[in-house]
């Protein structure tokens, strides 16, 4: 890069943080990485900017070349800050992306299994099968029998498990919950790694999207960082079509020129 040699060690060690589909590719995208590096540093010290490195999340002080690098993209990439219009095209063919998660009311009980064997896994199967159809669709039954034999913690709270989301309980016993209709309680029982759940559902919560006035600074936030990085891209490309560089092409991405 401007008569700056890259070694192939550095490219080594760069390879971890482009994890690729091959070697080879990763060890393109790693060396280009670096020759962006070295790209921005050289500007950034013919621009006599001084490094001023800052924490992090965690309190790690980032190097001086980081902060060379972020000093300089500071200064030269001004991101167009998105129109009130453009938020609200956004929003309105991207609508779905501000809905509110479905939410689910439910209950279990818990019937772990005495045992590791095949046998004590059936034998607790019978037991939250026989559970199943003596509840029906009582509530109260249902709380009555979680609070006496539920190996969860949730008995406590007549077997409630709040309202959930969808990722948040074990997949099979999810599913399971799901399927059923406010008020009512599962016949067949759902295996886990914790045992058989006999699984209620209370009530669904549907999710409703956001109105537009509730999202619109995170819509405006979300196109600001897109066009940066578009503006980013296009001041490498720029100081790349200035350079020397030799091993290695710096090109925009695909998508540079969209928003």
């Amino acid at each position: 890069v401007n008569g700056v040699e890259i070694p192939p060690e550095a490219i080594a060690q760069e390879i971890q943080h482009h994890p690729a589909p091959d070697p080879a590719t990763a060890w393109r995208e790693a060396a280009r990485a670096l020759a962006v590096r070295e790209l921005l540093l050289q500007e950034a010290g013919r621009l006599g900017l001084r490094p001023e490195p800052e924490p992090d999340e965690a309190g790690r002080i980032e190097s001086d070349e980081d902060a060379l690098v972020a000093a300089l993209l500071d200064r030269e990439v001004e991101p167009a800050e998105p129109s009130d219009a453009e938020c609200r095209r956004f929003y309105d063919a991207q609508a779905a992306r501000f809905r509110t998660p479905d939410l689910f009311e439910a209950s279990h009980i818990l019937l772990e299994p005495e045992g590791e064997g095949e046998e004590a896994w059936e034998a607790a199967e019978a037991q939250a099968r026989l559970l199943a159809l003596r509840l029906g669709d009582d509530p109260a039954a249902f709380a009555q029998a979680a609070r006496a034999q539920s190996a969860c913690p949730s008995r406590l709270q007549d077997g409630s498990l709040g309202q959930v989301r969808r990722g948040e309980l074990a997949p099979a016993v999810q599913a399971a919950i799901e399927a059923l209709c406010p008020g009512e309680t599962a016949r067949e029982p759902v295996r886990s790694r914790f045992g058989w759940h006999v699984v209620r559902l209370g009530q669904r919560i549907e999710g409703r999207v956001l109105p537009y006035e509730a999202v619109r600074d995170r819509i405006a936030e979300m196109l600001g960082a897109r066009s940066w990085s578009v503006g980013a891209t296009r001041y490498v490309a720029a100081l790349a079509a200035r350079a020397r560089i030799e091993g290695v092409a710096i090109e925009p991405a695909d998508d540079a020129g969209s928003a």
